[in-house]
């Protein structure tokens, strides 16, 4: 478990902020207009504590406990916004909120601090490398007014392309000089590169990450936007599957979602939906066959209740499948496809035992990473966006935004993308999915209490 007192939430400036923003905020409180951010104001990172554990005084836990930058415009900038080349980029799988964050960008950067050129670079890391071909986007409000009604993103997306030093040199051949890279670990490992040989260079540019993972799996970030409407989409199918299933004989419905490595989508919808009856996550292990396995416990179900709905992420059981060592254009490694296995190993175990079901497969994936955005997640796009610009226009670097304990905060990159955030199997999320399906804690026929005893 990380230590909370050694992570460094520091983050690096271009330089001193001398120009006047050219938002018309406050600095004095109770005059109703809305007030600048002080570098000063800082948001307390771990707000568990235990008062045994600390002499029941939290006055010092406070005072050594690490705090992260409060996101929001500044009183002064870095930039001058006359002279300013922002670039935007999107990388990666689609997810839902794509366009809202790029309009909200541009609008910011047009209307908030007179910016006129702004970037869009075509289908992600690659329409920066000329053996591709791709021309920059010139983006304005107009072009981009209308953008957050549909889903994906106006400028293409793709996986790849992290030839670090090439992108570097087109950024100085375009002369941006402030980069927003959307997208998840990936595309934040790049933008942590493009950081590092920019300050290598002695090259003043403004790297600033909005995380986008559908997955919700990046470390230090409440929510990823678009996870939200992956829930609300995923449970209209659960809800589908459970319609299914009660209406056959020993009615099976097994629904696949996203999650390589979390299953926060998983664990969400099955909370949300009420329908579901096994979730199966890459955090927990299970097993299928056997006393204590997924299909005894499924067949008494059938034989019970004559229905089941069981709702898998795409990264759960990959144990059980056969191994692949192969790797996507962003190093992910691909997985085998555990929706379909499964399917085909309960409709083997069902055939073995006698027993005569019904089992409809679903995988919505695609669907829900096409969506526009829920109203929610459309205003933390929203919101993300413009607090992206305001970190730029004052010079904050290797900068990714964050949502942390319901305020937007700034946190660095590297912290980032340094672990995946995943489900705590003995945490509050799990236990309330075990509470709600009634599943058993461990599908499993031999753990390790069962070494130990």
């Amino acid at each position: 478990m990380t230590d909370n007192h050694t992570i460094d939430f520091s983050i690096e400036n271009l330089g001193p902020c001398k120009i006047p923003s050219p938002l018309h905020l406050s600095t004095r409180l109770n005059d109703f207009v809305a007030n600048y951010v002080d570098d000063n104001e800082k948001i307390i990172y771990n707000i568990d504590q235990n008062l045994e554990e600390n002499g029941n005084s939290l006055k010092a836990v406070f005072v050594r406990e690490q705090l992260l930058e409060k996101a929001g415009p500044r009183e002064k900038i870095y930039f001058d916004p006359k002279k300013v080349c922002a670039g935007i980029v999107t990388c990666g799988g689609l997810c839902p909120g794509l366009n809202d964050v790029i309009r909200s960008l541009v609008m910011t950067l047009w209307f908030q601090y007179g910016v006129k050129n702004i970037l869009g670079i075509p289908f992600g890391y690659c329409g920066f490398l000329p053996e591709y071909g791709y021309e920059p986007i010139q983006l304005n409000p107009n072009l981009v007014s209308t953008i957050h009604q549909h889903g994906g993103t106006i400028l293409g997306s793709s996986r790849g392309g992290a030839d670090t030093v090439a992108i570097v040199d087109a950024i100085e051949q375009l002369n941006i000089n402030m980069l927003f890279t959307i997208g998840g670990d990936g595309t934040q490992h790049g933008a942590y590169k493009i950081y590092e040989e920019a300050s290598r260079r002695g090259r003043k540019l403004a790297v600033i990450g909005i995380p986008k993972t559908i997955d919700n799996d990046l470390s230090f970030i409440q929510r990823s936007f678009g996870f939200e409407t992956a829930v609300s989409q995923a449970v209209k199918v659960v809800n589908a599957a459970h319609t299914e299933a009660r209406g056959a004989i020993h009615g099976i419905g097994l629904v696949k979602v996203m999650g390589r490595e979390s299953g926060f989508i998983a664990a969400n919808t099955a909370l949300a939906s009420n329908d579901v009856n096994y979730v199966l996550v890459p955090e927990v292990p299970f097993e299928l066959d056997g006393p204590n396995g997924l299909w005894e416990h499924l067949k008494k179900r059938l034989i019970a209740r004559n229905h089941a709905v069981i709702l898998v992420a795409e990264g759960a059981g990959q144990n059980l499948l056969q191994a692949s060592n192969e790797t996507d254009a962003s190093g992910n490694k691909i997985l085998s496809d555990i929706g379909v296995f499964l399917k085909s190993k309960i409709a083997e175990y069902a055939k073995r035992d006698s027993l005569t079901i019904n089992l409809k497969y679903i995988d919505p994936s695609y669907i829900i990473r096409g969506s526009e955005a829920n109203p929610n997640d459309s205003i933390y796009c929203s919101r993300l966006g413009a607090h992206a610009v305001h970190a730029a226009m004052c010079g904050k670097t290797g900068v990714l935004m964050s949502m942390l304990h319901d305020r937007y905060v700034h946190v660095p990159i590297k912290l980032a993308i340094g672990r995946r955030n995943v489900i705590d199997p003995e945490g509050d999320l799990w236990r309330d999915v075990i509470i709600q399906t009634g599943q058993p804690p461990l599908m499993l026929n031999k753990t390790a209490t069962d070494d130990n005893a």
